[in-house]
């Protein structure tokens, strides 16, 4: 359970410049006294993405208040964390190579400090900025809008701050699994099948992934865990096939442990009568 009272919260946003479109920090360069620190993004895990589903990775950071200000009063400021390649300034002023907050909620722990909770929001459609070239299949860079509002609703001051903290975006790969004769005779041949593809952020779809090394498991019927029985490659066509001999029954998968572009993909299994 939270504890503390809840303070702020930063509606979902959706479109072509996220939250970018209502901040723009950049006009005034004064320092505004907040400090957000204890940024996790993601779990401090690398970010998957596809070629069409909205993905909307964890968020969570601390807020410190300077003078005057109070978190009873959340309509006088505004920091969050955000993503960005290239120029800080030109990622927040434009939502290009910017990846901000669906949304967030911050519970007030004393007059001075809020925990904040909440996702941040990568569209790969078309009519988004947000990963639209492989090579945002890369390192980002961790950001900082913060603002500050006046009693009568108009801004103070605001600045962007850089971070040398950072998050890995890949591209999201997918695996087939297909074992054959079914079911077997026992010390027969199995054949097992499949392809490796990952996600193209320029054209949204998936394409074969060549030249990958990719491991096939089995689990026999009743055990708890996929062992490793061979390891093959992926054709041009992102092919794979491997031979086994038919034990006892079981479970056969594909199993792809990823790069530093691209993420793991686990086949469905494909289950195997021996007789």
């Amino acid at each position: 359970m939270k504890t503390g009272r809840r303070t702020a919260a930063v509606a979902t946003l959706v479109g072509a410049l996220g939250l970018s479109a209502l901040n723009a920090p950049t006009a005034q360069a004064a320092d505004t006294g907040i400090t957000v620190s204890d940024i996790v993004v993601n779990n401090d895990k690398p970010i998957v993405v596809g070629t069409s589903k909205v993905v909307e990775p964890t968020l969570s950071f601390t807020i410190a208040l300077p003078s005057g200000y109070s978190t009873a009063d959340p309509s006088r400021y505004d920091a969050y964390p955000f993503l960005y390649r290239g120029s800080i300034t030109t990622a927040a002023d434009t939502g290009e190579n910017f990846i901000g907050p669906s949304g967030y909620t911050c519970y007030e722990t004393d007059s001075k400090h809020a925990h904040c909770e909440g996702n941040l929001y990568i569209d790969p459609h078309p009519s988004q900025e947000h990963v639209d070239s492989n090579s945002d299949a890369t390192t980002w860079k961790v950001g900082v809008s913060l603002k500050l509002w006046k009693a009568d609703g108009g801004l103070k001051t605001g600045e962007l701050e850089t971070r040398a903290q950072t998050a890995r975006l890949k591209r999201a790969a997918k695996a087939t699994a297909n074992a054959s004769p079914e079911p077997v005779a026992k010390g027969r041949s199995i054949s097992v099948t499949g392809k490796l593809t990952r996600a193209n952020w320029s054209t949204k779809k998936y394409d074969a992934y060549s030249g990958r090394t990719v491991s096939l498991q089995f689990r026999a019927k009743g055990a708890d865990a996929f062992k490793t029985v061979k390891k093959a490659t992926t054709s041009s066509t992102g092919s794979l096939k491997a031979a086994v001999t038919a034990s006892v029954d079981g479970s056969y998968r594909w199993v792809y442990y990823g790069n530093s572009t691209t993420g793991v993909a686990t086949s469905p299994a494909d289950y195997v009568d021996v007789r």
